[in-house]
């Protein structure tokens, strides 16, 4: 599209960084009801990483991946909210930085 006559001019390009990625995703699963708290992601652990609690991002060819570790309320079915997490991260990614998202897997690491 042009203004005025001008051939638009590609301005550039918009980069998000990976930490901003795992905080996107950490306050979409943290908004699930029935999810606690998210977990330790192991690698953060081992490797003492800063970064989300409980997040593992992933970008290759520019979609993302995700692995999530979460503590479930015991009343809550964890099925349920194992699938709301993956839904609610899923569009919180696509609709937030407008990436694809390859995949979002949840692991349920404790019931209080």
């Amino acid at each position: 599209m042009s203004t005025n006559g001008n051939p638009e001019k590609k301005l550039g390009t918009v980069k998000v960084a990976p930490n901003v990625l795992e905080t996107i995703v950490h306050a979409a699963a943290a908004g699930v009801a029935g999810v606690l708290r998210l977990g330790n992601a192991p690698q953060k652990r081992i490797f003492n990483r800063e970064g989300n609690d409980g997040v593992k991002i992933e970008i290759k060819e520019g979609a993302v991946s995700a692995d999530l570790y979460i503590v479930v309320s015991r009343e809550a079915n964890m099925l349920q909210v194992g699938k709301l997490v993956q839904t609610d991260v899923s569009k919180a990614v696509r609709y937030m930085v407008g990436m694809p998202v390859e995949q979002i897997n949840v692991y349920i690491q404790n019931v209080e």
